[in-house]
């Protein structure tokens, strides 16, 4: 019989669901499916990296631009275990990719054969990460391949989506498993998962926005991801109400639209914040309300629920009333609910008289804007050396092109461009909200490169960041990637100092670096390493030069990375505040705790 084995059934079928790439690393355990991605290169493009948590980074990004879920391949032992923290990220922030990893033959299952994790059970990667994605599956025989296959597939695209892991022992992959693989189309083209929320629950909901006086829209990743901008801006446009965002949301509706008040979060917009702890219907699409974006959940400063009346829209009910009770919470796809609203809306009466009634609200947000405004104008304008970093971020933001995807790092530049970049479209600004992992933008540039080739895609990333994950440099230049990275050199771990001077009085340790011998700051000379490995490197020490270097690089279409030296002792502050629990709180830069009458 004309057979295929597993790692073709694999392979199959990713072409089947149309997975233009995989990203991922050899060796001795996934050989043969590397084999198999051989013999259909015409069909789906393999793409190889420096280290395996790089593979994981691009794919959850190549996810967040393109819509389409990707996977990745590691081998056992430390090559997969190299991948959990992307899969972590991606698991936290609900985005799926197929994780391919290799292990151990069955027939060494037990024995302690080289790279088997087996002290506690026999191949034991999935134990590793079953906390830190939807499901791990591992068939142990040929035939299971295919059922494994389309079910993780199945697994990672319905309901609130998220990475899946498809461990594979290396003569699985090898072992006949079916003549054909399975027809994706008849199994998983056709689920849809976009449930809308209970007709009476919406007809609820748009009695409290309509009653209303200070409604506040928030939205988070769940609008972004779940391609719903275009009903939100609609709702926002036909009863006038703000719309607010958490660092998951910027960007759902594009931050210079007049109803758009920006950021809530413990450095957020004043405006936002203000509007969103004094409204008297909150209405939460798609967010998890986090500690960051709730000011540590402490009353006054994002939000006052109660007596604040939430409404809490979300397609996880766990995630509905985990950290606030609401005054309604419907399970839902934002998108199809936003859609039963304006149906519900089309059946309503006298709505312009509605819209009129928040005008007074719209106004006194607009005094608030200003007052924001007034407070970080000094900022945009500071000429210092080492550059302001908001001045950074300001001159970055100001010299990308409309279509620009800027992928953010972790670190304090990370604030930093949530509260002064001006994201227009749901792709224009990525970050990572929910794990945080270091590398997640120095390596997710490339994945968002090769979803968008057309657009250009910028990584801001830490010096800190981007020395443990300086590999990518050699994967842009294999791929010929005309990706920019633009090095947030501060010279430490700022955004930890930050808090050690904060919370701890200034004992500071482990948190900057220096030349041993002369206590000068240190970094390595990243423009130079850059050169070293083919790429253009340069080094900017003024912040009026910041936007001519990422134009010209942008303009030179090739790999670039962009040195700043940006000063690392002016923290973030915003409207909110956070509090690491017995350390003590922060306290806001502008404004007081709001308390209601």
């Amino acid at each position: 019989m004309n057979m295929l084995n597993g790692a073709q059934v694999i392979v199959d079928y990713l072409i089947q669901e149309k997975v233009p790439q995989v990203f991922g690393l050899c060796g001795h355990g996934n050989i043969q499916f590397i084999d198999a991605l051989y013999e259909r290169s015409a069909d789906i493009k393999t793409i190889s990296v420096h280290h395996e948590s790089v593979a994981g980074f691009m794919a959850d990004v190549y996810y967040r631009v393109s819509g389409r879920p990707t996977a990745t391949f590691t081998s056992c032992g430390p090559g997969s275990a190299n991948l959990p923290i992307s899969l972590a990220n991606a698991f936290l922030d609900s985005v799926p990719f197929m994780a391919i990893t290799g292990n151990v033959p069955t027939s060494q299952f037990n024995r302690g054969a080289f790279q088997e994790m087996y002290r506690h059970y026999q191949a034991d990667f999935p134990s590793t990460v079953r906390t830190i994605c939807k499901k791990v599956f591992q068939p142990t025989r040929g035939e299971m391949v295919p059922l494994a296959v389309r079910q993780a597939w199945k697994t990672m695209m319905t309901g609130r989506p998220g990475p899946v892991v498809l461990d594979v022992p290396f003569d699985v992959f090898r072992e006949s498993a079916a003549e054909e693989a399975p027809k994706a189309i008849e199994w998983n083209a056709n689920i849809s998962c976009r449930c809308g929320a209970d007709p009476e629950g919406v007809a609820k909901a748009v009695d409290m926005l309509l009653a209303a006086e200070r409604p506040v829209v928030l939205v988070g990743q769940g609008v972004r991801y779940g391609g719903a901008a275009e009903e939100l801006k609609r709702l926002a446009e036909r009863l006038q109400i703000p719309v607010a965002a958490s660092a998951s949301g910027l960007g759902a509706l594009d931050v210079n639209h007049p109803l758009a008040v920006g950021l809530v979060a413990r450095a957020g917009h004043y405006q936002a914040n203000h509007a969103a702890r004094q409204a008297d219907v909150l209405l939460a699409l798609g967010v998890r309300f986090d500690d960051r974006t709730s000011s540590s959940w402490i009353p006054g400063y994002s939000f006052t629920i109660p007596p604040t009346k939430l409404i809490h829209i979300d397609i996880d009910p766990e995630e509905i009333a985990r950290n606030y009770p609401v005054a309604l919470g419907l399970m839902a796809d934002v998108r199809t609910f936003l859609h039963q609203i304006h149906a519900e809306l089309d059946r309503r009466a006298n709505l312009d008289a509605k819209a009129d009634l928040r005008r007074r609200w719209l106004a006194q947000i607009d005094i608030y804007r200003k007052e924001w405004d007034k407070f970080v104008a000094p900022g945009f304008i500071d000429d210092s050396t080492p550059v302001n970093p908001q001045r950074a971020a300001f001159e970055i933001d100001k010299a990308l092109p409309e279509d620009a995807i800027l992928v953010s790092d972790i670190g304090v530049h990370h604030n930093w461009l949530l509260g002064f970049c001006k994201p227009k479209r749901p792709d224009s600004l990525i970050g990572s909200m929910g794990f945080g992992p270091m590398g997640f933008g120095v390596a997710g540039v490339l994945g968002a490169k090769f979803a968008a080739p057309d657009r250009p895609c910028v990584s801001v990333c830490g010096d800190g960041a981007f020395f443990m994950h300086a590999n990518v440099l050699g994967t842009a230049l294999e791929y010929d990637l005309p990706v920019v990275w633009v090095v947030w050199n501060n010279y430490a771990y700022a955004s930890i100092r930050g808090l050690q001077r904060g919370y701890l009085g200034g004992r500071e340790l482990a948190t900057d670096f220096h030349d041993p011998k002369t206590g000068a700051r240190y970094s390595p000379d990243f423009a130079a390493m850059a050169r070293s490995c083919g790429i253009e490197g340069v080094r900017v020490d003024r912040a009026g030069d910041i936007g001519e270097a990422i134009r010209k690089a942008i303009a030179a279409d090739r790999p670039y990375l962009i040195d700043v030296d940006v000063a690392a002792d002016v923290n973030p502050t915003g409207a909110g505040v956070w509090e690491l629990p017995g350390l003590g709180q922060s306290k806001p830069g502008i404004g007081t705790r709001y308390q209601p009458a």
